[in-house]
C-alpha cells in the first residue's frame, strides 16, 4: 500500500499488526532478545505507545531521563496525531524502497535515519509550541545519538526515507515535501549569513544521492534526481537529473526516482 494511503486513511494502525508479528517472530528466533522485543513492541497496545517508548529510550540522557522523555513524546503525539501517522508512512516508504529492510521491525528498532526523523518530528512540535530550548535540546541529542542534524524548524513531509543517514544536515528554513529519498552525507544548507529564508525547497518524490550538497534558497522540482557527490546551487526542473560540481542537467527524464532508487544517469522514459 502506498505511504500516502496509510498516512491519510488508515494511519499507524495499518502497520501495527505487521510490526507485532515481526517482533513475535524475532522473539521466537532469538530468545535472548525476547525481553527487548516485549518492552519495545509487544507489551504496547498501540503503535503510538511503542513509538513513544522507543524514541524515549533513544533520546534520554543525563539531563532528561527515559520516563520524562517518554512523557514529552506522548504529549507531542497526543496533541498532533500526524506525528504517528507520518512515522507509519516513513516506515512503509523504507520497507518499499530499501532492499536491506526485511520488515517494519528493522527501521522501527534499528535504522538511525528513521529514528532521527521521528525524533525531529517531536522537536518540530515543540518548536511550534514555542518551546525552543527543549526543541534545541532534542536536536542536539538526535545529532549525538544518530549523527543526523535536523533543525527543529525545518518542514518535512511524510513517506521519507533517509538511508544510512550518517552526516545528514537539514537547515532551519529547508522544506522537504512528501515521498523524498536521500542517502547519507546529504546537506540541505544555506549560503552566507542571511538569517531569512536561506535553505532549499525539495519537491515531492525527489531522490538525493549520497554526499550531495544542495545549497541556498533554491527549488528542486518534483521527481528530480540529484547524483551522488553533486553540489547544487540553482533550481532544478521537475523530472530532471543533475550531476557534477556545480551540478548541471545530464541524461534524460527520470520518473519516480525516490521510489525506484535508480541512481543511474540514463533516461527513464
Amino acid at each position: 500500500m502506498p505511504a500516502e494511503t496509510i498516512a491519510l486513511t488508515e494511519g499507524p494502525s495499518s502497520v501495527w499488526s505487521s510490526l507485532r508479528v515481526s517482533a513475535a517472530q524475532a522473539s521466537a528466533e532469538e530468545p535472548i532478545l525476547a525481553s527487548f522485543m516485549n518492552a519495545a513492541i509487544l507489551r504496547h497496545d498501540r503503535f503510538e505507545g511503542a513509538l513513544a517508548y522507543r524514541l524515549a529510550s533513544k533520546l534520554a540522557d543525563a539531563q532528561l531521563d527515559a520516563m520524562l522523555a517518554r512523557d514529552v513524546v506522548e504529549e507531542a503525539i497526543a496533541a498532533d496525531p500526524s506525528i504517528a501517522a507520518r512515522a507509519a508512512a516513513d516506515m512503509v516508504a523504507i520497507e518499499e524502497r530499501d532492499p536491506a529492510c526485511q520488515s517494519y521491525l528493522q527501521p522501527f528498532l534499528y535504522f538511525k535515519g528513521y529514528l532521527a526523523l521521528q525524533g525531529y518530528r517531536v522537536a518540530h512540535w515543540l518548536w511550534g509550541q514555542g518551546r525552543e530550548t527543549f526543541a534545541f535540546h532534542l536536536q542536539s541529542r538526535i545529532s549525538e545519538r544518530f549523527g543526523v542534524d535536523i533543525h527543529p524548524a525545518a518542514r518535512i513531509g511524510q513517506g521519507i526515507m533517509i538511508d544510512h543517514a550518517t552526516s545528514v544536515v537539514i537547515g532551519e528554513t529547508a522544506v522537504v515535501d512528501d515521498n523524498v529519498s536521500m542517502l547519507h552525507s546529504v546537506t540541505l544548507g544555506g549560503t552566507g549569513k542571511a538569517d531569512t529564508d536561506r535553505h532549499p525547497k525539495i519537491g515531492k518524490g525527489v531522490l538525493i544521492g549520497a554526499g550531495a550538497k544542495v545549497l541556498g534558497n533554491i527549488n528542486i522540482g518534483e521527481e528530480a534526481r540529484i547524483a551522488a557527490g553533486s553540489v547544487v546551487l540553482k533550481d532544478v526542473p521537475p523530472h530532471c537529473t543533475v550531476a557534477g560540481v556545480p551540478a548541471e542537467p545530464v541524461g534524460g527524464r527520470c520518473n519516480h526516482p525516490a521510489r525506484t532508487m535508480n541512481q543511474q544517469l540514463e533516461s527513464d522514459s
